[in-house]
């Protein structure tokens, strides 16, 4: 039996035997994804450990479902039925921040934010910044290829991984990548593995790539009086040639929200907010700030300025961060995370608003609008099965529409469950057939997270 091998072969504790505890690891937090009961989760401190369950998984031939702290939106960390669910929370431990290589090499449960406060410490930084960094984890961001508010100019995880430990789909404990500047040994498999959302492999270890401490930003704020007229602020700003290390997009809905939890009083003035930031040094900094304002300002901008106020500029991003939660307290909320080039920005808001009246549902829009990464939220009633389907029939279009302007079906929550669908859409048959020849090169058993991203042929 499974259980039976795992109990004699991982240390004690690490099997979460109360079924009421055993509940909080099943799904991540997409709104309708499906899960199922898993046979136990799992919960290893180390990579032998890891390799030990996966093992045992390929013995008895049984689905193993990898999760960090289950922050997803896509039902990638979601239980399948029969599984075992191994999280990998406990393998918390900063191993090493280099200054003079400027790497850092952790374990995939370290929270974001907690690697960015410690490369702080020694004047560096960690540039990925999901809204979820206060929770989620750097295992699960690189499942994920998560970006965030500051991505627009510095990239996503990607483009920070140098290196990953990872266990494969066979049991092998391999180390992946480099912890050089340079290196084109090889193909590319560290790379591979950032985005597979625990379908290729499961990982132990990561170093990433840092940055020295950035300059202090400034900030530029814009209300609008639609979505569409911020869209047009986004793509002059593109078209000018600007780099913001911040352009972020937070409508009427998310304002309103966010001041009924807690009180901020942002959506008296506003339709839309705007927020601009870069942290250009010096004079340039001034004159990128001053260029921003003034793409504001010929797009439409019913008020626009530069902040002076360092608590007030924070307060603006720290509700662009709380508008998620904020959302979930009206309603479940299914989140969609589409991506489409810079200049078709305002015809992808116009289209969200359409699909919004077609479909009879409140959809609020949050956005990295600097890269086109726009995050709809179709928000509904609990228990109101017509509104759901309404608000399924939305998500559908919208992924549609994102493709037809030349975008994709996901920019950083990843595929999981909800986007399946959207990524055949997206690519050419041939295309897939490629996808699911890595799959089953990798995994050639078929247990790592079954069924998710991608069907095997």
């Amino acid at each position: 039996m499974l259980i039976d091998d795992l109990r004699q072969e991982l240390p004690d504790g690490r099997m979460v035997e109360d079924p009421g505890v055993a509940a909080g690891f099943v799904h991540d937090e997409a709104e309708w994804a499906p899960y199922g009961t898993p046979r136990v989760v799992v919960r290893p401190r180390t990579a032998p450990e890891v390799r030990t369950v996966v093992r045992a998984c390929v013995r008895h031939g049984v689905p193993l479902v990898t999760r960090g702290a289950g922050t997803g939106l896509s039902g990638g960390a979601n239980a399948v039925e029969g599984c075992v669910v191994l999280s990998t929370e406990a393998m918390d431990t900063i191993h090493e921040i280099d200054p003079v290589e400027r790497l850092a090499v952790v374990g995939p449960g370290v929270v974001n934010d907690d690697l960015r406060a410690a490369c702080a410490e020694r004047g560096l930084w960690y540039p990925p910044d999901p809204a979820s960094a206060p929770w989620s984890t750097i295992g699960g961001n690189v499942a994920t290829n998560a970006g965030g508010l500051c991505c627009v100019k510095y990239g996503v995880t990607r483009d920070y991984v140098l290196g990953l430990e990872v266990v494969t789909g066979t049991g092998e404990l391999v180390r992946l990548g480099r912890r050089t500047a340079k290196g084109v040994a090889g193909y590319d498999l560290a790379g591979l593995m950032v985005g597979s959302e625990g379908t290729l492999g499961v990982i132990t270890e990561v170093t990433v790539r840092l940055r020295p401490r950035r300059e202090a930003e400034r900030t530029v704020a814009g209300y609008f009086s639609s979505v569409v007229a911020a869209g047009r602020a986004v793509a002059a700003i593109g078209a000018a040639g600007l780099t913001p290390s911040a352009l972020e997009l937070i409508d009427r809905h998310c304002l309103a929200a966010v001041d009924k939890w807690k009180n901020m009083g942002l959506s008296v003035d506003a339709d839309v907010v705007l927020l601009g930031r870069t942290d250009a040094p010096g004079p340039a900094g001034e004159q990128e700030a001053e260029r921003m304002l003034a793409c504001f300002e010929e797009a439409g901008a019913t008020w626009a300025a530069r902040s002076t106020d360092q608590e007030e500029a924070d307060a603006l991003f720290a509700a662009r961060r709380l508008a998620y939660p904020a959302l979930e307290r009206l309603g479940p909320v299914l989140t969609e995370d589409v991506c489409v080039p810079k200049a078709a920005v305002p015809e992808m808001l116009a289209r969200i608003e359409r699909a919004a009246t077609r479909h009879d549902t409140l959809i609020a829009n949050i956005a990295h609008a600097g890269d086109g990464n726009l995050h709809p939220l179709l928000i509904t009633q609990p228990g109101d099965t017509a509104a759901r389907e309404r608000a399924q029939a939305a998500f559908h279009e919208i992924i549609a529409d994102a493709i037809d302007l030349g975008g994709t079906v996901t920019g950083e929550h990843g595929v999981g469950l909800l986007k399946r669908d959207g990524l055949e859409r997206e690519l050419t048959p041939a295309v897939l057939d490629l996808h699911r020849a890595v799959k089953t090169a990798l995994d050639p058993h078929g247990i790592l997270n079954p069924g998710k991203v991608i069907a095997r042929g």
